[in-house]
């Protein structure tokens, strides 16, 4: 039975899996790709190989991308965004329209009955490596939140590939991502 994985180009595949320091799991397809050529955001199945529900639809790959999104979570900046998301019901029902818009993308493949939206939504910023995913994934204007966070960050790609898919020495390693 093929599987979504097997649609992947295999360099594509590579250099996700460099980029996790893992073999990646359930991949659709590419849902956008970093300045530098290669995948930053893959579009996954709803359910893992085993069955599993696995209800990250977009998943941030690029190892640079995601510390830089680690910075500002550690300052501090998803505590401020849900203290926003309360005070401005405009902005709330940008986040709200934000995750029924993941959900019906990720249930047009399969639903997922009861499982909510990833990163927190609609509710609250709880990963910002989700919601820029998503808004990576989808194009400006969907998600305020991946937006802004988006914005904020610098050029991952400036320092050119994170990984080389193309070096047969390369091992899928953690310890080995640059």
């Amino acid at each position: 039975m093929s599987t979504p994985d097997d649609a992947l180009d295999p360099r594509d595949r590579r250099a996700v899996a460099l980029q996790l320091g893992r073999e990646p799991r359930a991949i659709r397809a590419v849902a956008h790709r970093c300045g530098c050529g290669l995948p930053d955001v893959v579009e996954t199945s709803p359910r893992l190989p085993d069955g599993a529900p696995f209800p990250t639809l977009y998943y941030l790959t690029c190892p640079r991308a995601a510390s830089a999104i680690g910075t500002l979570e550690s300052e501090g900046v998803m505590r401020e965004m849900t203290d926003r998301l309360a005070a401005d019901p405009d902005l709330r029902a940008r986040y709200e329209a934000a995750a029924a818009d993941y959900v019906a993308r990720r249930d047009a493949h399969e639903v997922l009955e009861g499982v909510p939206a990833q990163g927190g939504m609609p509710v609250r910023v709880k990963c910002l490596h989700v919601l820029v995913a998503h808004s990576l994934a989808v194009g400006d204007g969907v998600n305020p939140f991946g937006d802004e966070a988006l914005a904020a960050l610098p050029d991952w790609s400036s320092r050119g590939p994170c990984v080389d898919p193309d070096d047969p020495g390369a091992v899928v390693d953690k310890r080995t991502r640059r």
